[in-house]
């Protein structure tokens, strides 16, 4: 067996390591009160609820967020940073394009995405394996 072909065959058992302990989360964290579901796989708990506009699918918004993996990783944060983040929702990943047209401006949730509404089968970084379920502390400060 190549270097490349053992590589390959790390890189796929991570993956479906990955997959499962996330499915587990998921199902375990959909039992949880307060936890929204919805058909997509996309859950979210509401900590705080805003009053303004919603953005549209192509809206840029800014947002202050933090990111970890289910097990409190964190892989990125603006929150850390101290600077938030503006983006068009149409380039960033499907989960969060889905979840910040709910959200009203000023609201603050927790989104939970399934790997297919993350970076599914990539690995993007260190932290972020192929099939990794995502945590997200999200904060909708303004859409323009």
């Amino acid at each position: 067996m190549s270097i490349s072909d053992k590589l390959r065959a790390m890189r796929e058992e991570k993956a479906a390591a990955n997959l499962e302990a996330g499915k587990k989360f998921l199902a375990e964290n959909a039992q949880r009160e307060g936890v929204v579901s919805l058909d997509s796989g996309l859950q979210y708990e509401i900590l705080v609820e805003g009053t303004g506009p919603k953005p549209g699918p192509t809206s840029s918004v800014t947002c202050h967020y933090h990111g970890t993996l289910p097990n409190g990783t964190v892989f990125d944060s603006s929150v850390r940073r101290g600077q938030p983040a503006t983006f068009p929702l149409n380039r960033v990943i499907k989960g969060w394009t889905e979840a910040l047209q709910l959200m009203p401006t000023g609201s603050k949730w927790r989104l939970y995405l399934p790997p297919h509404l993350a970076y599914g089968e990539q690995q993007v970084s260190a932290e972020i394996g192929p099939n990794s379920t995502l945590v997200f502390e999200v904060e909708l400060l303004g859409v323009a």
